[in-house]
């Protein structure tokens, strides 16, 4: 059974820095794209991040351009999210998720994690 956990998730400054990674398994997912979404409280889930199997393609949402890296360890079928320069408008759940297929920005994906908080205080 394919499943998708995130960890990393907690309070943090803003400023500050904090490490997400989504651990897949039960399935291929080496050969899938995977993303990172966030829902904040009371707005719609909203696209952060995504990469391709390869690597070889990244989207990211403007917000977080220049703050945000996406990156994965195919290996050990993991998924990164490095958050840098944190702000309170950073608070949400963030969730991973993955798909066959191209990296979208948008939320056509296949699986989904539980998702891991994160706040940020001013």
């Amino acid at each position: 059974q394919e499943q998708l956990v995130e960890s990393g998730g907690g309070l943090v400054q803003a400023g500050g820095s904090l490490r997400l990674s989504c651990a897949a398994s039960g399935g291929t997912f080496s050969s899938y794209s995977m993303g990172w979404f966030r829902q904040a409280p009371g707005k719609e889930r909203e696209f952060v991040a995504a990469i391709s199997w390869s690597s070889t393609i990244i989207n990211l949402a403007d917000s977080v351009k220049g703050r945000f890296t996406v990156s994965r360890d195919i290996a050990k079928n993991t998924l990164f999210l490095q958050m840098d320069a944190l702000e309170p408008e950073d608070t949400a759940v963030y969730y991973c998720a993955a798909r066959a297929g191209l990296p979208l920005g948008r939320g056509e994906y296949d699986y989904w994690g539980q998702g891991t908080r994160v706040t940020v205080s001013s």
